[in-house]
């Protein structure tokens, strides 16, 4: 998995699973993921070794990765939102006059956003 990938990956599942952690694995994650901090800069914030906060991260990042292998939050947040984007497509070309029909997409497409 590319960089950019896992960093995507990694920040969307912290969204969905990120109260299940602990405070330090929650602020480890925050900051590595989020803020962009270095290993070292995160140690140097706690007070350990670098090696520790590697460890914790890892360690944090197979947790996610469980918790979606069970629960699939971000799997059906993903298949949900492409179901709406194909029925907004649909719903354009078909049926492009149709100000209530839009109305009540647009609804849709607002909660599936959130």
């Amino acid at each position: 998995m590319m960089e950019i990938e896992k960093n995507y990956r990694m920040n969307s599942l912290f969204e969905f699973y990120g109260p299940l952690l602990t405070d330090k694995q929650h602020a480890y994650l925050a900051l590595y993921y989020g803020d962009d901090y270095s290993l070292g800069e995160i140690a140097t914030e706690f007070n350990v070794s670098r090696q520790a906060v590697y460890d914790n991260i890892r360690r944090t990042e197979a947790s996610l990765e469980e918790y979606e292998k069970k629960l699939h939050l971000f799997a059906n947040y993903q298949a949900q939102n492409e179901a709406v984007d194909a029925l907004v497509g649909y719903v354009r070309t078909h049926y492009p006059d149709d100000k209530a029909l839009s109305t009540l997409l647009e609804r849709v497409a607002d909660q599936t956003a959130k």
